[in-house]
């Protein structure tokens, strides 16, 4: 079924990476504690308003590069069924919501929101240009994502979950990247900062940080501290799903050609989708 073009304005589908938001309760096994719950889940909503309003930002921005693309040409505002009044009105509105809600149910959040509209808005307008920097910028808002889940739960960030999730989104940006690359030796248009990478630095670059982030993992799951405050050192079994996780990825982007977005890949593979549910089952009957 196809969403009307306002819904998918709002890019609902990406909201997926503010799951996030959750990791530091659930890695806690603070998911039985529902007035924490309650209140992350709000955290979640605002974080989501918010983002929605900057993806409108953004394909305000770039209206005219998205209707040289294969793909961003259907986007609502590329394809001119939505138009520009409608969506600076939607944008503001669910800035505004986002704030509004923040501000009500979880104060302590609003630093956070604003950093991380102010770091994609300076990303919308000057930084996605600079390879390297672009992909940098992107993990750091996978890291605010996981700050505002343990600010809002009250809840201190350990060292592995914010080492390891910059490294997990840094793979996943590197992927994207790869796609534009592909996209670009195709003879399509795409973003001015894939000038500075080409196909066989991406590849590598993956590789690297995939083989460092299942190393990070596996040192998380028997390092002393965590086995003494989980209670158990029974973890280091869930490292073959990250693993087996990795390893679809990688089939999916060096044999299938497949990730231009690593939203949609989750909610459409289904294979990935057996890994993270498996991953995700082992883990909490083991820490919880």
């Amino acid at each position: 079924m196809t969403l009307p073009p306002l819904l998918r304005l709002c890019r609902m589908h990406q909201y997926t990476k503010n799951l996030f938001i959750f990791a530091p309760i659930f890695f806690a096994a603070h998911f039985g504690d529902l007035p924490t719950l309650l209140r992350v889940t709000a955290a979640f909503i605002c974080f989501c308003l918010l983002a929605s309003a900057i993806y409108i930002f953004n394909d305000y921005r770039d209206i005219q590069e998205d209707r040289l693309h294969p793909t961003k040409k259907n986007r609502p505002l590329a394809a001119g069924s939505v138009t520009q009044k409608k969506a600076l009105i939607l944008g503001l509105f669910l800035l505004m919501s986002s704030l509004t809600l923040a501000a009500s149910l979880v104060p302590s959040t609003l630093p956070l929101l604003a950093l991380y509209a102010g770091l994609n808005m300076a990303y919308s307008l000057y930084i996605k240009r600079f390879s390297l920097l672009d992909i940098t910028v992107i993990a750091m808002g996978f890291v605010i994502r996981l700050y505002v889940g343990g600010v809002t739960a009250e809840l201190p960030l350990s060292r592995w979950i914010v080492i390891i999730t910059f490294l997990l989104a840094l793979f996943l940006a590197l992927a994207k990247r790869r796609d534009d690359v592909v996209r670009l030796s195709n003879g399509e248009a795409t973003r001015a900062a894939i000038q500075g990478y080409n196909e066989v630095f991406l590849s590598t670059a993956m590789a690297v940080v995939a083989a460092i982030v299942n190393v990070a993992y596996l040192m998380y799951t028997v390092s002393d501290v965590v086995v003494a405050r989980v209670g158990t050192d029974q973890l280091f079994f869930t490292s073959a799903f990250v693993l087996l996780g990795f390893l679809r990825y990688l089939q999916l982007t060096f044999v299938e050609g497949k990730s231009g977005s690593p939203s949609v890949i989750v909610l459409t593979d289904g294979f990935l989708q057996a890994v993270i549910t498996l991953w995700l089952l082992g883990f909490a009957i083991i820490i919880y």
